[in-house]
């Protein structure tokens, strides 16, 4: 466990793992109530902006016939694979930062 607490009073990692277990809405609810740390304002940043283009994703695959079945679970084994390895980090303290979400979400946290 992480030493540090979040304004929430859950640790740093408990909080960055909860933002990725419920996905979209979990970065929402740590992005709204944290105050204070920036791990947790991050990894709930990078959640929604990952899960977020995930659900449009597949919104948008759905009007595909065919193709769109094989794209969309494609879709999901790159999300429930990128779901586990963030919980699993955000649990060790890491700051593991995605390609494109993780340069999107840091930016915005420095906005913050």
């Amino acid at each position: 466990m992480s030493p540090f607490k979040s304004s929430t009073g859950i640790y740093e990692n408990l909080a960055g793992f909860l933002c990725y277990l419920f996905a979209f809405v979990g970065g929402v609810i740590f992005l709204v109530v944290e105050r204070r740390s920036r791990f947790v304002l991050f990894h709930a940043l990078q959640s929604i902006m990952l899960f977020g283009t995930l659900m449009i994703g597949h919104a948008l695959i759905g009007f595909l016939p065919l193709i769109g079945t094989i794209v969309g679970l494609l879709l999901t084994l790159i999300g429930l694979v990128l779901w586990l390895v963030l919980m699993v980090a955000c649990l060790q303290g890491k700051w593991l930062k995605l390609p494109l979400f993780g340069e999107l979400a840091e930016r915005q946290l420095h906005r913050m």
